[in-house]
């Protein structure tokens, strides 16, 4: 089942790389954008996954010395993640609006400064 995830998050990798690269249409590159943070924040709790292991949220009552907990700093990162992606998607969307009303089109190759 982990390596589904690791596949899933190449792809999704992958796919975001190839459509920010060959697409030409500004809002497609944006979601080739957002494709590569989901990729990303998956491969990074794939990594912090352990098999079998729990919550780390515990009293001193419970702590057994065989339990293995689940390690909480790539949840957190990837929390933070998802929140930054977020920020640049909506920072990205009203700059592509700005474009569309300077420009009236979102092809890049027919925008001067974006044909690159």
């Amino acid at each position: 089942m982990i390596i589904a995830n690791y596949i899933g998050a190449v792809l999704l990798m992958f796919l975001g790389l190839y459509t920010i690269i060959m697409k030409k249409h500004l809002i497609k590159i944006v979601m080739g954008m957002c494709l590569m943070d989901y990729g990303v924040n998956l491969l990074i709790v794939s990594i912090g996954f352990n098999p079998g292991g729990t919550a780390p949220i515990f009293t001193i009552s419970e702590l057994d010395p065989g339990a293995f907990f689940v390690d909480p700093v790539p949840q957190a990162l990837t929390l933070t993640s998802i929140v930054i992606g977020a920020c640049v998607m909506a920072m990205a969307l009203s700059i592509v609006i700005k474009i569309k009303q300077k420009y009236k089109t979102l092809d890049a190759g027919r925008i001067r400064r974006l044909n690159g």
